[in-house]
This record gives C-alpha cells, sequence and structure tokens, in this order.
C-alpha cells in the first residue's frame, strides 16, 4: 500500500493503520517511531491519543445507556441533571438540550467553555455547532443516572458495556499501568516529542473526558468499526439512529464547501460518496491526530492513529493510493 513512502513524505513519526473490507480487518501494520528522540520503533502493542474518536465509540455507549432505559435521547437533560454553569442569558433555553442534540452537535454549546459561563449559540436543536463541552455534560448526566463518578467509575462502566464486548482490551478513557509502558509521544509540529503522561495539558488522567481522552490503536478501534458495520452489540434501531442524519448541514457550513460533508449523525457525521454514504470522524489532540470512517454498502473501512499533527497529508496521501477515504 505504500504507507511508509507516504509517511514519509508526510514526515509522520508514528503510525498505526487498519483497512476493514467484507467486515474483516484485512490489513494492519504499524510505521515509525514512538518517540523521535529516543527512535523506539512503534509495535502493535503501542496506544496513541484517539482524541475525538472518542465521539463515535462515546455515542455507541450510549445507545446502550438508551436501550437499557437509563436515559431517554429526547428528555431534557437538565430533568436528569441540572447544568452548573449556564449563564443567566441561556439558563430557561438550555433546558431543551437533549441527548440525540449533544451527538449531532445541535446544542449551542461552545467546544470548550473553559470553566467559563457558557451562553448558546443559538436555541437548542436550530443549528449545528460542533461541541465536546455539551459530550461531557452528557456523560456527567449518565453518571448523575448510573449513581457513578466520572474519575473511573465511567471507565468502568464503558469497559464493560463495550471494550470487553468488543475485544478492545487495552483501549480506554483513563490512565493506566498499561499505558504507562506503551503509550507513543506526540510530536509538534517541529517532530520534536512531547510528554505523554498526564499532566501535561488539562487532562489530569483521571477524568474520563468523553470528546477526547480516548487511548486506542488502530486493530483496536477496527473491531468497533466492524460493530457499526455489521450492526452487532445494539438493536437495529440504535443503529438506524447513529446512522441516520440527525443534523443536515447548511450549504455555507464550511465541512460541507470544503470536504463534502452533509451533516451529522449521532456521533458520527456523513458524507455522500459514489460507494454509498460515509460515516467518519477524525481526532485532533494536536500532537496526536487520528481518522476513522466506514462505508457500509461496501463493508469497508478504515482507521488510523499518529503520534503527531499531519493527519490530513498522510489523508491526502491515501486518498492517491486507495482512492478517496475522506
Amino acid at each position: 500500500m505504500k504507507i511508509d513512502s507516504i509517511m514519509s513524505a508526510t514526515d509522520i513519526p508514528g503510525l498505526s493503520i487498519a483497512v476493514i473490507n467484507d467486515n474483516e480487518i484485512v490489513y494492519h501494520r504499524v510505521f515509525g517511531v514512538i518517540n523521535t528522540e529516543t527512535d523506539i520503533p512503534v509495535s502493535e502493542k503501542t496506544i496513541f491519543e484517539g482524541a475525538s474518536l472518542s465521539k463515535p465509540i462515546f455515542a455507541y455507549f450510549v445507545m446502550k445507556m438508551v436501550e437499557q432505559k437509563v436515559i431517554d435521547l429526547d428528555k431534557p437533560l437538565y430533568k436528569y441533571l441540572e447544568h452548573p454553569n449556564m449563564s443567566e442569558h441561556s439558563r430557561e433555553e438550555y433546558k431543551f438540550i437533549t441527548a440525540r442534540m449533544v451527538l449531532s452537535h445541535r446544542t449551542g454549546f461552545p467546544n470548550h467553555a473553559n470553566e467559563e459561563k457558557i451562553t448558546l449559540a443559538f436555541p437548542p436543536g436550530t443549528d449545528f455547532l460542533y461541541s465536546g463541552e455539551a459530550f461531557q455534560y452528557l456523560a456527567k448526566v449518565i453518571c448523575k443516572l448510573k449513581g457513578i463518578d466520572i474519575e473511573g467509575d465511567l471507565n468502568s462502566l464503558f469497559r464493560t458495556e463495550v471494550t470487553e464486548q468488543l475485544n478492545m482490551p487495552h483501549s480506554t478513557f483513563v490512565w493506566n499501568n498499561y499505558l504507562a509502558t506503551h503509550k507513543a509521544n506526540g510530536h509538534e509540529e517541529n517532530n520534536q516529542p512531547t510528554n505523554n503522561s498526564p499532566g501535561n495539558g488539562n487532562w489530569n488522567g483521571k477524568t474520563f473526558s468523553s470528546y477526547s481522552s480516548l487511548h486506542s490503536e488502530s486493530s483496536e478501534y477496527a473491531n468497533f468499526l466492524i460493530a457499526l458495520l455489521k450492526q452487532t452489540g445494539l438493536e437495529r434501531d440504535s443503529f438506524v439512529e447513529m446512522f441516520t442524519e440527525h443534523t443536515h448541514f447548511k450549504d455555507s457550513n464550511p465541512l460541507k464547501q470544503q470536504i463534502g460533508q452533509t451533516g451529522w449523525g449521532l456521533g458520527i457525521t456523513q458524507k455522500k460518496t459514489e460507494y454509498g454514504t460515509m460515516h467518519m470522524h477524525t481526532g485532533n489532540n494536536h500532537d496526536f491526530q487520528s481518522y476513522m470512517m466506514i462505508l457500509p454498502e461496501k463493508d469497508f473501512g478504515i482507521v488510523f492513529f499518529t503520534n503527531s499533527g499531519k493527519a490530513i497529508p498522510f489523508i491526502q496521501g491515501l486518498n492517491s493510493v486507495i482512492g478517496p477515504v475522506f
């Protein structure tokens, strides 16, 4: 597949990539180094930050909670747990926000509030605004409903309901001993390695950040994509909800203009292609970037993790080798 030549051309330090065809992993390889200073090679055990690839698998987990009647997709979240940091201007309007709106980015929440008072950008349900902040509010609602803590307990529930079922033994939203031994270093724009342990930034390693703290690698995450393709682990109606376009982009939306995305389902964005509807998501923690997509009509998917901020040039290289994947 000429992956090594694409990596060389894009100057990516390390990579884990998996390709799915006929609902099976047909290609899984690792390349490069975990740290440009030590030159320790990436192995099949190396773990990367998934960044926003957290959101699709968290949405899958939320649908588990819906099926178990822990939470209703369309019940206002404030009835479960009032948000403590809404501005006076938005205190009444936010009461219309539901889990469905969170997962399809229609809440009006900012991407990150940074502990400041939240003022909604628009009435809930009327427009699109990508928001990790809203995902974390939903995670806290589930914690309240299950009587658990967002530091540790929620990850344990997630592992029981999702990763243990999908053969993803080392995928986690919180820090553990396996990550301490096997996590790659991220890299800045000049390929200088960054700290790979908690405390370097806002994440303390203990908090389940539903929008960004998933750690995984391509073969494990590919098992999640296979579950989406084969529609296993959830009821059929739940997959219909996940794949349905709940948010339809306006023609002026930059994602529609630049990439061709048409809207957002529950946790995953959509794009119409000659091969059917592509369901996709990017991940960007700056020094780690990642990407996933599936084409259900073709039983095809791809996922990769990098320890750098150069995913887009890599995708462009893939496009030239195996056809459009983004």
